[in-house]
């Protein structure tokens, strides 16, 4: 019984050092001035796209590899760069109208990381939650992450399906006869997130 304490005091104290002093990873803050967000939208008859701001967010990093993070945007912040005066004006009127993105009620969307799988060098497929409307609903995307003395640099084009969250209007899947008029339902978000630590 001596000898079996003598070997497992020892066990236990290791075990405990391990439990007691894991790291825990490193956040970095997103930099908001520094972070960017470009959205495209196509139609049967051409595209839009312009900007969307990036509200506050944070990377996590164990070493030099992610592990998780988040990061959300305000909606109310999107303009369109590809027109302008009133045409500009009515088209993000109605990107903001419940047609589309409702932001009166749904002034911020999310992405949570939830997987970080490391491809090799600064490679990564990501498995998140995006919260769009409301709606939450898994997306994979890949994305290019790295860290450089004190500073994380992370890029991803994400291409996101509208009508998963409810965002229907125009589209060919659930409207017939819509010919030149059809908006489709893939819109793409080239993302582009500095963070300090």
């Amino acid at each position: 019984m001596k000898k079996f304490q003598k070997i497992a005091l020892p066990s236990l104290v290791i075990l405990l050092s391990f439990a007691f002093t894991s790291e825990k990873p490193t956040v970095y803050n997103v930099d908001t001035s520094a972070s960017s967000i470009v959205w495209t939208g196509k139609k049967v008859t051409g595209e839009h796209t312009g900007n969307i701001s990036v509200a506050n967010g944070n990377l996590e990093m164990d070493g030099n590899k992610v592990t998780g993070g988040s990061f959300e945007i305000d909606m109310s912040s999107i303009t369109c760069t590809d027109l302008s005066g009133g045409t500009a004006e009515k088209l993000l009127g109605h990107l903001k109208s419940d047609d589309f993105f409702g932001v009166a009620n749904h002034g911020t969307a999310n992405l949570k990381i939830t997987k970080a799988v490391w491809q090799g060098e600064n490679n990564y497929k990501i498995t998140g939650d995006l919260t769009i409307k409301g709606t939450t609903k898994e997306i994979k995307f890949p994305a290019t992450i790295a860290e450089d003395g004190g500073k994380v640099t992370a890029n991803a084009t994400i291409v996101v399906d509208r009508t998963e969250y409810d965002i229907r209007y125009g589209s060919g899947s659930f409207f017939d006869n819509l010919g030149d008029k059809t908006i489709y339902d893939d819109f793409t978000l080239e993302v582009s997130l500095v963070a300090n630590n």
